[in-house]
């Protein structure tokens, strides 16, 4: 580089040792990041499904990233307090949300957020996914997801469908399975999952539509029937039921999916770090295990990315919204 002449030094001054220490210490910033804890903001309060996942995953990604994992509970609302405080946040990737389907896309047909799900929000990694599980008492006559169909059809004022809560997902998929089948029932919401499988295990209901780590127990243990799972392939978590593919009722599919987003207008290279520490947090063998045991799916690696999860999020919101406002859904 040519020198500069005392003259061209003067005019240049502090201007030109300032854009040199520019140039010099942004690459710098960027291969330092992370240089300080990251915060995984659950939308919900210790101990459930959401918070669980982040506890299995933080060690992992501490060894990944080098820096401490710290999950922070921010409760309320649905999960939307949670959310709204990661959308607030620096644009830096030390704040990052871990929601699933309820949070980050149903919510926005419940409330009127102060935040676009879309638009404030950068799309980290797609880490597990929970179909659902249509089940019912052993005491309905049908054998296969068919029969169940024609039984329904022939006691469409007789049978009680049971959720886990109004506007839960138990309750949209039940309307979603009711909807393909043009018929119309009242449900009867429980307080949670738990007292949704025991009216169904008690005989008070006939009908249900579960996650499969909540209900695939008592299905092996011939205390309920399971018809078919809404997913395009069968569960590692129960391979011997057969999807709504197999069982004669196409496309009906929905799953409570887990996804972690960061606040939008993070810089795109701290995107990537993440997304590629979070892929390869799933390839963990403890992770793999344990989210197994939760009836958890990891999902495959191209769906995992940034572009698939950005993708895909998009279809959620556009399936869901009009289902949810046409059926008068309102959470609790």
């Amino acid at each position: 580089m040519k020198a500069l002449n005392p003259v061209e030094n003067a005019v240049c001054g502090t201007a030109c040792l300032l854009a040199t220490q520019l140039a010099v210490s942004l690459p710098a910033q960027a291969q330092a990041w992370p240089s300080k804890p990251i915060s995984i903001v659950v939308p919900f309060s210790a101990g459930g499904p959401t918070d669980t996942l982040a506890r299995i995953m933080s060690e992992p990604l501490r060894r990944f990233l080098g820096q401490t994992i710290v999950v922070d509970n921010v409760t309320g609302a649905g999960g939307s307090i949670g959310v709204g405080r990661v959308v607030r946040s620096a644009p830096d990737g030390y704040t990052l949300s871990l929601g699933h389907w309820g949070t980050h896309v149903v919510n926005g047909a419940y409330y009127n957020l102060s935040y676009d799900l879309l638009k404030d929000m950068a799309p980290v990694a797609k880490v597990a996914t929970n179909p659902q599980l249509i089940v019912s008492k052993p005491g309905v006559p049908a054998k296969d997801l068919k029969e169940l169909i024609a039984w329904m059809k022939a006691n469409s004022d007789k049978f009680k469908f049971a959720t886990g809560g109004v506007g839960g997902s138990s309750h949209i998929a039940g309307v979603y399975f009711l909807n393909r089948l043009g018929m119309k029932t009242e449900f009867i919401p429980y307080r949670g999952g738990a007292p949704a499988i025991q009216a169904l295990l008690s005989g008070e209901v006939d009908l249900y539509v579960t996650q499969i780590g909540g209900s695939v127990t008592q299905v092996r243990a011939g205390k309920l029937r399971a018809y078919a799972v809404t997913a395009k392939s069968r569960q590692a978590a129960a391979p011997e039921i057969p999807t709504v593919d197999e069982a004669g009722l196409p496309g009906l599919r929905l799953e409570v999916w887990h996804g972690v987003w960061a606040a939008a207008k993070t810089p795109r290279d701290i995107i990537i770090k993440l997304s590629a520490a979070f892929m390869d947090t799933l390839t963990d063998s403890n992770v793999k295990a344990r989210f197994a045991d939760l009836g958890q799916e990891i999902p495959p690696r191209d769906e995992q990315t940034v572009p698939a999860l950005a993708k895909y999020h998009k279809a959620e919101i556009d399936k869901w919204f009009p289902l949810i406002r046409n059926a008068g859904i309102r959470a609790e």
